[in-house]
């Protein structure tokens, strides 16, 4: 676990991505988009494959760290975290590390809370969320 959240870390700083996962020293996905899409377009292509992999994200907020339990992964890295994102991991038992955190995730523009996490805010779920998520982003 720890070798493969490195191996993320690593390159996510290297590659300039907005995310990395990796699962038994291999890299099973990355991208530079920005947002949720990635992470849901991650889930949707590695399905089952996702359990047991490590994660590193630029931002994971409640929405991403949803998503991310939903997935069954066993570690994230964020580079930026939100207090809800970090509540969701620990319920959800997930291994989380991060660089910087934050109460709540913005908006691109900065002045709002972002709509997805407006979204997730009433889900405790992973999969009710991964449904929502799903359905508004399709």
């Amino acid at each position: 676990m720890q070798a493969d959240l490195n191996i993320a870390k690593q390159r996510l700083s290297q590659k300039n991505l907005s995310l990395v996962i990796v699962k038994n020293s291999r890299v099973l996905f990355e991208t530079e988009s920005h947002g949720i899409s990635g992470l849901l377009k991650a889930v949707k292509q590695l399905q089952d494959n996702m359990a047991g992999s490590s994660v590193a994200d630029r931002i994971v907020g409640r929405a991403a760290a949803l998503l991310l339990a939903y997935s069954g992964v066993v570690a994230v890295f964020a580079v930026t975290v939100s207090d809800g994102g970090i509540e969701v991991l620990k319920n959800n038992h997930v291994f989380h590390e991060f660089g910087r955190r934050v109460p709540r995730i913005l908006d691109s523009k900065k002045v709002d809370v972002c709509p997805f996490e407006r979204l997730v805010d009433k889900f405790s779920d992973p999969k009710e969320a991964y449904e929502e998520l799903k359905a508004r982003c399709a």
